[in-house]
């Protein structure tokens, strides 16, 4: 991989990193899971970060709190950060999940990663919380590859897509893919190809 492409990348902040989380810890690694679940839906990135920050100043940010603040007050914190459009089902499902996560999991996904048998099971047991499907766990768990042994997710599509127009080795694409996605989202998605970072390195670049 190209040194001055590999800077580039290195210096693009994944969505976690915005968000001043610290995946080596567990409590944000939890953090992690509430805005997973929050970018998954098709809404946008912007709504989906206000919306994290609102929960992070309302305290929302531990299985315990979800479920004391209850239905009422997460649809006020969604709605607060702009989250309307998946209001009610979002607060439901963040409720049967936190719920679900003490019951199985003593209210730890430490304890649900020290559970799972491979990283297949990791992602099985993930599913079978309400409104975890296939996109949240990916964004979920490519971020902490490296720190959770079993966390190895399939590469996403739109990470695939952004290492081809980069022609970015196989080898490379896991570590950078949140970066990849981001890109994509940012850029190519938009077609914004002159304000991209990396667009001296695009072998494919998206004509308006």
């Amino acid at each position: 991989m190209r040194d001055k492409l590999k800077e580039i990348l290195s210096e693009i902040p994944s969505y976690s990193e915005e968000l001043n989380l610290n995946l080596n810890k567990p409590e944000d690694r939890f953090k992690w899971f509430i805005a997973s679940i929050l970018f998954a839906k098709r809404i946008s990135n912007k709504i989906a970060k206000n919306t994290f920050r609102k929960f992070i100043e309302n305290d929302l940010t531990t299985p315990g709190n979800i479920l004391q603040a209850g239905w009422d007050k997460l649809v006020e914190t969604l709605d607060a950060g702009g989250y309307a459009r998946y209001d009610f089902s979002t607060a439901t499902n963040l409720l049967k999940t936190t719920k679900l996560l003490k019951e199985l999991y003593k209210g730890s996904l430490e304890e649900l990663h020290r559970q799972a048998e491979n990283s297949k099971d990791l992602e099985k047991k993930l599913k079978e919380f309400k409104g975890v499907g296939p996109v949240a766990i990916n964004i979920f768990l490519r971020e902490l590859r490296g720190i959770w042994i079993k966390a190895r997710p399939k590469v996403s599509t739109m990470a695939l897509e952004t290492a081809k127009r980069l022609e970015i080795e196989k080898d490379d694409i896991e570590i950078y893919e949140s970066k990849l996605v981001r890109l994509k989202l940012q850029y190519c998605k938009k077609k914004k190809c002159d304000s991209c970072p990396v667009k001296n390195s695009c072998k494919t670049p998206i004509t308006k």
